[in-house]
């Protein structure tokens, strides 16, 4: 009795900031930034959030000034 794995092909997730040609994220849009923060206040990798590198790396940057600016907490209530 062998048991089927459901191993279906997974869509490739595209990056929003490129979809959009954005140049650089902005620590000032929080509510962009809210949307790569898990509940626990804790900032989403890559492959959940579908960034490429390049805007992974300025999204963390970003996010973690805007914890500095207290514009994000840096836990979750």
């Amino acid at each position: 009795m062998k048991r089927e794995r459901g191993y279906g092909r997974r869509k490739k997730r595209i990056c929003s900031f490129c979809v959009e040609k954005l140049a650089e994220v902005d620590y000032k849009d929080a509510a962009r930034l809210k949307k790569y923060i898990t509940e626990r206040g804790k900032i989403l990798p890559r492959r959940i959030s579908g960034n490429c590198a390049r805007h992974q790396r300025m999204l963390t940057v970003a996010i973690k000034r805007a914890r500095i600016m207290a514009l994000l907490p840096f836990v979750s209530e």
